[in-house]
């Protein structure tokens, strides 16, 4: 196997160091603030399995730069509000690089830290999976 020229934890660790970051038990803190939308970056297996944050919205990591981008034919308007952006996937890496994405891209963000399990683990409220079986 090729040996990589930077990891993915070295990737991670660069994009934390020069981002906005917010640990679970703060967010939790802002999650019924008028002015803050929760964006849920994981895929949608997960937030079926493992359920998700009250009222947060979900953009699939692949579609983010697409979704924030007003000249995207793919734009959502949800990313053009006056609203603080709180990013999140399931452990902090996704959210961590796809925020220092949309930094450079020129879009404010911040991420939860501790992802979705640090959210659930701080007693956050979350819309658990329907079991279907």
């Amino acid at each position: 196997m090729a040996q990589l020229k930077t990891s993915s934890a070295q990737m991670v660790a660069a994009a934390r160091a020069r981002i906005a970051e917010i640990d679970a038990a703060a967010a939790i803190a802002l999650h019924d603030a008028p002015d803050v939308v929760f964006v849920d970056l994981r895929d949608v297996r997960e937030r079926q399995r493992m359920g998700f944050i009250p009222g947060s919205f979900h953009c699939p990591r692949g579609m983010l730069e697409f979704w924030v981008d007003p000249d995207s034919p793919y734009f959502k308007e949800i990313f053009a509000e006056e609203k603080r952006f709180i990013f999140h996937c399931a452990s902090g890496w996704r959210s961590a690089l796809s925020v220092a994405l949309l930094q450079d891209m020129g879009f404010e963000a911040a991420h939860i830290s501790d992802g979705f399990s640090g959210w659930r683990s701080a007693g956050g409220p979350v819309v658990e999976p329907v079991d279907e079986s």
